[in-house]
């Protein structure tokens, strides 16, 4: 290191405050729910190599540390002083942006006519065109229907705002002007960027800035080597699913091993299924993206509460994505609903790690993060109104020593809840309730966290309700040592004069006045033997609500008599009940345990590496045929809806016929060749 270890914390703090300054002007000024309440934004500071040197420990999007702003930079050509670039293009910024709603603002600092640094911000827009609102469909196939496509381009010029890309970028919104309120908050944010880095240049010259830059980089690289180099070595494994491809189709797999030697982590993604023609993908281009490598930083930052929040952080980290996966999608693939299979490639990163630190990680968290979105006619008289209702989540998984934490879930992000007083003044929904959603934790000696729910009526005409990126309906929140698994997901429309209709996923739901949503988030698992759980501790979760008598007793083994304050625990009914053992639904769940069944682990792995020797656009087409002959037998709504060993077992015989036909048929092709 350049600099001493006292010159370092302090610049280290000063630059850090910097950045969390940037953020506080940016909440501070702008336009939408989603930038004032729900805190989707962050900015930060980049050095010359276009990576973060100085991030927020405590405000805004908290897993974005290792984007790399180069590409971009590079994409514009030479920069003066004053200009300022924006993109939103997952592709041609090579991961900067992940979706399209998610504007990316880069600016340039100079010092005596020489670049020294820049600024970085990003949030998430309410709308940036596309075929629905809020520009976000699980159900697009391609990018091109997602909305505006901004490669980097200078949206401000020496100082002077670029009226031809302003014109274009309103132009292909339903929200012109709140995009254009945000968009002025984030050079606002630039702009006290740019003027507290010059002070601090003033102050300890710009020598000392430059090296710290990279010392502190550098350190933090050092520290996090320092940590996983106590992590038992070795290489681990772990499967989770998706449900399915955004509301229809099949299962997705991701498959992960996990290798750390020498206080460095390989992620090896080879295995999981291939891009679908749904918005899930994420477009990680094979680097250790933020959408990758969250719980790695979080395991971090865990064991080492003081290290510096920069991209250093990830310099211990390599990744294995082969591309046309689910998790590194070729250019032009869908991407809007990527954080859906971030938050699962977050819980297969917690059973890997849980492996070689069970003392450490939890089971997982509920597994879903659902902006539940309001379209609605404009109180303007022309446009709509568009607005996110909350970022619904559900509970975190529980871990040794702890319960997961009730109705929150900061997996993959830390997202504020909006205040109901709030979406009502700007909406025209009336929310009847909101709060936790007993009986949806996963028992375990810990449980796990409850879910949310929430229910809201609808006070006008011609809106739209979207939730994207549901996830949990089909394969529950996985349990760990012991633990059960969590409640899964679930969406009830109320309509007057008809019977409430569980919905599943929704798109674009079509909603009149009077109707009612009611959206319910997973629990997270639990860890460890329900029937080990503090009969005290069940007591309290039946007192509190978030338990009834019957899943004490059936879940835990814990008989309770009496009423209200009077309830207390029948040690001796207690004993005898725990005595028959702990049963429940089982780690996974019945359904994934049915799955795999007949989709044994083994035979998937075989049929993705042929897959993976077909063409591209052979290889969706040829993986539907193949689950198609083996599903053929088994009920419609397998596996939520059971199905007899017999019939089990018989298409799983047919699924091992169809993958070995499939692999001799590509191992003759490249024999041939």
């Amino acid at each position: 290191m350049k600099l001493d270890p006292v010159s370092i914390e302090i610049l280290g703090n000063k630059l850090t405050s910097i950045a969390e300054e940037m953020c506080l002007t940016l909440q501070r000024t702008g336009r939408t729910l989603y930038v004032k309440e729900t805190a989707d934004f962050c900015c930060a500071l980049v050095g010359l190599d276009g990576k973060f040197f100085a991030y927020p420990r405590a405000l805004g999007v908290s897993g974005f540390v290792g984007l790399d702003c180069t590409t971009t930079i590079e994409a514009v050509g030479p920069l003066q002083p004053g200009d300022v670039i924006l993109t939103n293009d997952p592709y041609r910024s090579k991961g900067l942006a992940t979706h399209l709603p998610d504007l990316q603002v880069v600016q340039p600092y100079f010092h005596e006519g020489r670049i020294v640094a820049y600024g970085w911000g990003f949030l998430h827009a309410s709308d940036v065109g596309g075929k629905v609102p809020s520009s976000i469909s699980p159900s697009n196939h391609e990018i091109f229907q997602e909305g505006l496509q901004i490669p980097p381009v200078k949206i401000m010029r020496g100082g002077k705002i670029n009226d031809d890309v302003v014109l274009l970028f309103t132009a292909n919104s339903r929200t012109p002007d709140a995009n254009m309120g945000d968009l002025k908050a984030m050079l606002g944010a630039l702009a006290t960027g740019r003027d507290r880095v010059a002070q601090t240049v003033a102050q300890h010259g710009v020598a000392s800035f430059l090296d710290a830059q990279t010392d502190l980089v550098d350190y933090a690289a050092r520290r996090a080597r320092a940590v996983l180099s106590k992590v038992p070595a070795g290489t681990y494994r772990f499967v989770d699913y998706l449900d399915d491809e955004a509301g229809a189709g099949l299962p997705v797999r991701i498959a992960l091993a996990v290798t750390l030697a020498g206080g460095n982590i390989t992620l090896d993604f080879t295995g999981s299924d291939p891009q679908v023609a749904a918005a899930i993908n994420i477009p990680s281009h094979g680097l250790p993206h933020a959408w990758l490598t969250l719980r790695i930083l979080a395991l971090i930052a865990t064991l080492d509460k003081g290290v510096p929040i920069n991209a250093g952080l990830l310099a211990p980290v390599s990744v294995i994505a082969p591309a046309g996966t689910i998790v590194n999608p070729l250019p032009g693939a869908a991407v809007g609903v990527r954080h859906a299979a971030a938050v699962r490639v977050n819980d297969a990163l917690n059973g890997v790690l849980g492996q070689a630190l069970p003392e450490h990680m939890p089971a997982a968290s509920g597994g879903t993060i659902i902006p539940v979105v309001v379209a609605e006619p404009s109180r303007h008289g022309h446009g709509q109104n568009v607005q996110v209702v909350e970022p619904m989540v559900g509970g975190t998984g529980g871990r040794r020593g702890h319960d997961g934490a009730d109705g929150r879930d900061s997996s993959i992000s830390n997202l504020s809840n909006n205040p109901v007083e709030t979406v009502e003044a700007e909406t025209g929904i009336e929310i009847l309730r909101y709060g936790l959603r007993p009986g949806s934790a996963g028992p375990g000696q810990w449980r796990g966290g409850n879910g949310q729910a929430i229910r809201f009526r609808i006070l006008q005409d011609d809106t739209f309700v979207l939730a994207r990126g549901m996830e949990r309906l089909r394969f529950r929140p996985w349990g760990a040592h012991g633990g059960q698994a969590g409640a899964s997901a679930g969406l009830v429309l109320y309509r007057q004069g008809e019977a409430p209709r569980e919905l599943g996923k929704i798109d674009l739901l079509p909603v009149v006045a009077g109707d009612e949503i009611e959206i319910r988030t997973p629990g997270g698992g639990g860890w460890g033997d329900p029937f080990q759980r503090d009969a005290a501790a069940v007591l309290a979760d039946v007192q509190r609500g978030l338990l009834s008598l019957d899943a004490a007793r059936s879940e835990y083994g814990v008989v309770i008599d009496g009423q209200g304050s009077r309830q207390a625990v029948d040690a001796a009914a207690t004993e005898q009940a725990r005595a028959q053992g702990s049963k429940g639904i089982g780690r996974f769940g019945p359904e994934r345990d049915a799955w795999e069944r007949v989709f044994k682990p083994e035979h998937l792995d075989r049929l993705n590496a042929a897959l993976f020797a077909l063409p591209p656009a052979a290889r969706s087409r040829r993986r539907k045929q193949i689950f198609a002959a083996a599903l053929g037998g088994l009920p419609p709504e397998f596996p939520r809806e059971p199905a007899a060993d017999a019939a089990l077992a018989d298409a799983a015989g047919r699924f091992e016929a169809s993958v070995s036909e499939l692999v001799s048929a590509v191992s003759a092709t490249s024999v041939t060749h």
